[in-house]
């Protein structure tokens, strides 16, 4: 019996994102009991409040205000939610904005100032449920004075491209912004704040999930210079960037809010959902499916092609010698990886994923990896990710294609679109960051 193993990897990856749908995840995380609202440990009696509010932003934003609005129903005064262009869906109370991820624009600069000015106006009295999501940081864009919405971009774009990670590119989007680093908190302050999280970065630090507009900052002025220095940025970011990141360095400059701040005393952050529950649903798919199953972590980072070489070390250990696991066996892992763009192709962290590891299991009958965004964009491209197989490399010869230089050019993108092994979903409308699943039958 033929077996497609593309169709199994995208079963496997189905059930990991069903398990991380933003709208019941809220509902898995609230649950309102006459005149009481339990989020996670916490009991809030509505009663007590004059106004009930919500605000969010990240490309689960709109499912997860749905999910609120499911809750409340007229309990809910109204808000805003900031979501990407295309992520959208019904609100009836809640205003929905689009903006543009991964680079703010415009749009996101006059949504970041409608939510800043809806919560100045909050007071004692109210009760401010804030839902954040991957997306959320670059869907905030509410630069500190002196530094224009431009030269924010053009940092942005300077820190993706040189391969930082995303706890290096947070710390600096913070400090130049007035509502991440516990800003919003801020704004918000005396009235009581709720955070509800979909994480997106390893690790689940709160203060890192759409850089923390609700919780308080760990990272400093200091901080963010030597990430650009580390990067050998310098000579490249604005003048005005740099100048102002000096200036906090050198205490001329008021820090961002800091975890022992009292604003943060009347402010409670919960997570609702995470890359482990999603490589945790999927391994379970996989073993209704008769895998043999292991999940790896869900805290890998580091550089692409080489996180994409360890993998593909296991997979062929695994039909050698059956270790850490015997066949048929399923691999599963998360986190985030970057990639340093070298060349000028079209790809994403998962597509370049796919082709180093595709190429690492070159002509091992009975391997196969797939990769993909959890959210179902993968860099600049339509894709979430793609699929490879023993047989990828020798069927791209065969057409003329050479995958060294395609990965060399960082094409992923181009490659798989011609072997027809791009996986395009579509925006999920969920974001836990990514999902590599890799078979060994």
């Amino acid at each position: 019996m033929k077996v497609d193993l593309k169709e199994i990897c995208l079963s496997i990856f189905q059930a990991g994102l069903k398990a991380v749908d933003p709208r019941e995840a809220v509902k898995r995380a609230l649950h309102l009991s006459g005149d009481e609202l339990q989020m996670g440990q916490r009991r809030y009696r509505l009663s007590d409040f004059k106004r009930i509010w919500t605000v969010g932003a990240g490309k689960a934003a709109v499912p997860m205000a749905q999910a609120i609005e499911d809750i409340l129903g007229e309990r809910l005064k109204g808000g805003v939610v900031i979501t990407k262009y295309g992520h959208i869906a019904e609100l009836k109370k809640v205003r929905i904005m689009e903006a543009g991820h991964p680079i703010p624009d415009e749009a996101g600069q006059r949504g970041a100032r409608a939510l800043v000015d809806m919560v100045k106006e909050l007071g004692e009295g109210d009760l401010l449920l804030c839902l954040l999501s991957g997306g959320g940081s670059a869907l905030l864009p509410f630069p500190v004075e002196g530094v224009s919405l431009t030269e924010k971009q053009e940092t942005t774009k300077l820190l993706l491209n040189c391969g930082a990670e995303i706890h290096e590119i947070n710390a600096i989007r913070k400090h130049l912004s007035r509502i991440k680093g516990g800003g919003l908190a801020r704004f918000a302050y005396p009235a009581t704040v709720v955070s509800l999280i979909l994480s997106d970065v390893i690790g689940d630090d709160l203060d890192v999930i759409a850089s923390g507009p609700t919780a308080g900052d760990k990272s400093t002025f200091a901080e963010c210079i030597k990430v650009i220095e580390k990067y050998h940025l310098t000579p490249r970011v604005p003048s005005a960037v740099w100048d102002y990141l000096r200036k906090g360095a050198a205490g001329e400059v008021q820090e961002t809010p800091k975890p022992d701040d009292p604003i943060f005393r009347k402010v409670f952050n919960l997570i609702v959902g995470s890359n482990i529950q999603c490589l945790e649903a999927a391994a379970l798919k996989a073993q209704q499916l008769g895998y043999h199953t292991l999940v790896l972590s869900s805290f890998i980072g580091g550089e692409t092609r080489e996180v994409a070489k360890v993998h593909g070390a296991i997979l062929k250990e695994i039909l050698r010698s059956g270790r850490p696991l015997s066949t048929p066996a399923c691999l599963i892992s998360g986190g985030e990886t970057t990639v340093t763009i070298r060349g000028k192709g079209k790809g994403g962290r998962n597509q370049e994923f796919v082709l180093a590891c595709g190429m690492e299991i070159a002509g091992w009958e009975g391997a196969a990896v797939f990769s993909a965004g959890t959210d179902g964009t993968d860099g600049p491209t339509d894709a979430a990710g793609a699929f490879a197989d023993w047989r990828t490399v020798e069927r791209a010869l065969k057409i003329g294609l050479d995958p060294e230089a395609y990965l060399q050019a960082n094409d992923s993108y181009h490659f798989f679109k011609k072997l027809g092994d791009l996986v395009i979903t579509g925006p999920t409308n969920t974001n836990v960051m990514d999902i590599r699943i890799l078979i060994a039958r």
